[in-house]
Parts: structure tokens; C-alpha cells; sequence
């Protein structure tokens, strides 16, 4: 069974920095079912493409298999993307699945274009199931078709698809993607179905299941239809949902925006706005950094898994808000070392802190849309003349893509508790005179699809001292 990644972001060879796999090697994976070889068809800087070659061992299949049957000597288990796939895929890019590269850690943050192809994918619900579960986390999916025998076309076609998948997205989310979603097509994994699937199931698909259309079917395909444990993952995904969902001032819009927004977005946004964040402050070298409206901890848990980020301060103005965000981060099971990293606190962003000030960065993550305009002086003297951190990534609804939301009504804002929502020339323009009256300089961004009419979803300011 083949897998191969595809990028043309330049230089492309940088692909082995997020893999962890150096292109010119061949490189050999023992597994407990065969071996995983990992190469490089192509490797240049305009183009690399790295290839995850899965060899089965059928006398260890039939040695390891859970009962002796006919079907454990001819099955299609060696030569199609299964379970074994996504077994593999963790073993020998689990690194890289963690979002982790402490040579390209602002690369590792970005979303960037890749294409993966799955030479052959059996999909139980044929090519409409294949587009329900991945169209909507942002891909555009090509299919090719096979029949069981070319000798008799009355056949009909195979269950088993060839599928190029396309997208610009992190390298962490594609593999997580396709280590969720291929044993789900399948539905018959190579081991038995315990309670701690439910962990990796949340591990790996938490931060982008929760808002899946498919989430239920999904769910209860990866657990192999056990009720009981689908009952449980879906109550865990829906808690944390809600916890998303019941934020303030933090992440109100962020994690909820309006029911206008589609599904391929709601899933997408949210992630994309902490991961800009992350970026501009992993990019200036930030090590002490502010999260300003950390909310339920978006932003924080992704702060968190950057080692560059040596302390973590997260602030929000709701008691409840923190109270999720340190549930959500676990901090109760975190190594005493990894949790002395993060602390809480309560605050408001419109009265001066002495504990804001002497950090690197700060990220204000659809943060001032809540504020009522008279405020925005009050909070442009808290951050900018006092706390004063060196660079500052702050993000806020574009109001021009809002007639892109088909059901939100005309010169309505995308949340009921946005007290304004700025175009592209008015951010720019507070921007520049808030960088200008206080020494620092800023660029901008477009966070999401941009529109060639009215710009991307989200825009950010990057601001430089």
C-alpha cells in the first residue's frame, strides 16, 4: 500500500524538515506487521514528493490475527490503505502528526499546499462517503475508479478507490486527517476496539471533529459500530464543543462564528486565527508570550506544544472561560515541567496590568471586536504604552466578507455580542495610527480564503517594536 505527500511550497525540500525524513535517504521502519519504508520519488525545490510504502508480513497477519478463518489467508489487507496505514502513519511520522520541527517550527505552524494520494483506499460508501468526510475539512478530492475485473465489466466497479486529496493545510492536520478518516472508509481494523481508541480518537480528531458535519458517523465507523464507545467519544466531543461554544470576550467569535458561516468553515476558521497568531510570534522568536482573551484555550494549547515558547500567560476577563481553558489543557496531568510553562489569570485588557508587562509577545485573537468603540482607547493604552510587548499579532473580523455568508442578512454582524466589525482600510487605518503613536511598526495579513473581491475571512495585525 502506497502513501505519497506532495508540496510545491519552496523551497519543496523542506518537506523533510516536517516529516523528519531526510530526502536523499531510504529509509527502512520495522513494524510489528511488516516494514515501512520511506523515499523520495522527487525532491527539488520547486517540487518534492515523499512516499510511505506499506509491506505486509502475512505469516505475522496470520500469526497476530484475532481468530483463524479462511478470511485471514485471502483478504486485500496487504495491498490497500487500511488500518494499517494509519498504524504506520503514526509510527514513523508521529513527530510530524504532533505538529513538531525544531528546524522549521514556523513552517510546521503554516498551512501550506499538499496533495496526498492513496493508490488504493477501500471506502465502504464508495466516492459520495469519501466526499462527505474530507470536502468539508477543506479539500478538494479527484477519484479514480476500478473494476473488480477488466475481463467481466458487468462486474461493476470495486470498493477500492484511488484518491488524490488537495489542499493548503498544516502538515499536522493532512496526516491527522488521513489517520482518523482511512480506518473510517474501511470500517475493519486490524486490532480490537478498546476503550483507549476513544483517546486517540480525541488526540488526533478533536481539535477538527467537533465541528465535522459527519461527526456521529464518523465517530461510530472508527469505533466499529460499539455503541457504548461511540456513546462516550460523542460525549466528550460535544462537551468540548459546548465549551467552545459558551465562551466570551475570548473566543466568542472565533470558535462560534455566526451560524452564517458554512461548515467547511466553522471547522477551518478558528484553527486558522491561532495558528496565524502562533506563527507571527514563533517568527519573531518570541519566548514569553501573552494570550490577551485566551477564552477556552484555543491558542494556549497550541502555544503549548512549541517548546520555543518558554512561558505561556493566558488572560481573560470570565472566571468561567478559565475555569474551561484549564480543563481543556489538562494541566492536573501535564509533567510538572511542562505545566509550570502555562498560568491563568484574570484580567481585563481595558485597565493597566502590571503582570502584562516584560513578555515578547502577545496575541489578541478576535479580541476587540467586543469591545465597545469608546473602550478601544483604554485598551490601546493597557497593551501598546504599558504592557508594551515586542510584538503583538492581534486578529479581527474583515466585514467585507460578510457577503460571502449566504444566511446573514445584510448589515448584520457575524455575533450577536460584536459591538463593530471593521473593513479592510478601517483596521489599517486604527492600526497604523495605534503603531504609529507608539513606536511600533505593522504589516497585514489576510487570515483564510482570500477573496479577490472583498479579501479573506479574518485579517491580522502584525506589530513590530
Amino acid at each position: 500500500m502506497l502513501l505519497t505527500i506532495t508540496t510545491t511550497h519552496q523551497p519543496a525540500t523542506d518537506l523533510g524538515f516536517l516529516l523528519h525524513k531526510h530526502p536523499s535517504a531510504h529509509q527502512v521502519f520495522e513494524l510489528s506487521m511488516g516494514r515501512a519504508h520511506i523515499f523520495y520519488p522527487e525532491a527539488g525545490d520547486d517540487r518534492c514528493t515523499a512516499a510511505l510504502l506499506l509491506s505486509l508480513d502475512p505469516i505475522a497477519l496470520m500469526r497476530n490475527a484475532q481468530r483463524e478463518s479462511l478470511r485471514q489467508y485471502v483478504n486485500d489487507r496487504p495491498y490497500v490503505a487500511s488500518s494499517f496505514m494509519s498504524s504506520a502513519i503514526a509510527d514513523v511520522f508521529g513527530t510530524a502528526m504532533a505538529g513538531n520541527c525544531r528546524h522549521r517550527p514556523e513552517l510546521a505552524a503554516s498551512a501550506i499546499p499538499l496533495v496526498a494520494r492513496l493508490s488504493s483506499l477501500p471506502c465502504r460508501g464508495g466516492e459520495p462517503l469519501l466526499r462527505r468526510l474530507f470536502e468539508p475539512l477543506g479539500y478538494a478530492v479527484a477519484v479514480a475508479t476500478h473494476p473488480v475485473d477488466e475481463r467481466f465489466p458487468d462486474w461493476g466497479d470495486a470498493r477500492h478507490l484511488t484518491v488524490e486529496l488537495r489542499a493548503t493545510v498544516r502538515l499536522a492536520e493532512l496526516l491527522s486527517h488521513l489517520y482518523v478518516l482511512i480506518p473510517t472508509l474501511d470500517r475493519d481494523k486490524h486490532y480490537w476496539i478498546a476503550r483507549d481508541e476513544i483517546d486517540k480518537l480525541v488526540r488526533r480528531g478533536g481539535d477538527w471533529l467537533t465541528g465535522h458535519p459527519d461527526r456521529e458517523l464518523i465517530v461510530n465507523r472508527y469505533l466499529g459500530g460499539f455503541r457504548h464507545l461511540a456513546s462516550e467519544a460523542l460525549g466528550r466531543l460535544v462537551a468540548a464543543e459546548q465549551a467552545d461554544a459558551d465562551e466570551t470576550e475570548a473566543e466568542a467569535d472565533a470558535d462560534a462564528v455566526a451560524d452564517a458561516e458554512p461548515a467547511r468553515e466553522r471547522v477551518r476558521l478558528g484553527e486558522l486565527r491561532s495558528q496565524a497568531a502562533a506563527a507571527a510570534l514563533r517568527a519573531a522568536g518570541a519566548r514569553r508570550v501573552l494570550d490577551l482573551g485566551c477564552g477556552s484555550g484555543r491558542l494556549l494549547r497550541l502555544l503549548l506544544k512549541d517548546a520555543q515558547f518558554e512561558e505561556i500567560v493566558g488572560m481573560d476577563v470570565s472566571t468561567r472561560a478559565l475555569g474551561i481553558a484549564r480543563d481543556r489543557l489538562r494541566l492536573d496531568r501535564l509533567s510538572p515541567a511542562r505545566a509550570a510553562r502555562v498560568s491563568l489569570i484574570h484580567g481585563s485588557l481595558v485597565y493597566r496590568d502590571e503582570r502584562l508587562a516584560g513578555f515578547d509577545g502577545a496575541a489578541v485573537v478576535e479580541v476587540v471586536e467586543h469591545l465597545d468603540p469608546p473602550r478601544l482607547t483604554a485598551f490601546e493604552r493597557t497593551l501598546f504604552a504599558f504592557a508594551r510587548p515586542r510584538t503583538i499579532a492581534l486578529t479581527t473580523p474583515n466585514a467585507e466578507y460578510n457577503v460571502r455568508w449566504e444566511t446573514l442578512p445584510a448589515g448584520q454582524l457575524r455575533h450577536r455580542d460584536h459591538r463593530f466589525e471593521w473593513t479592510r482600510a478601517e483596521f489599517e487605518a486604527w492600526a497604523s495610527g495605534v503603531g504609529g503613536r507608539h513606536g511600533y511598526e505593522v504589516r497585514f495579513e489576510g487570515i483564510g480564503p482570500d477573496d479577490p473581491e472583498v479579501g479573506a475571512p479574518s485579517q491580522m495585525g502584525v506589530f513590530t517594536r
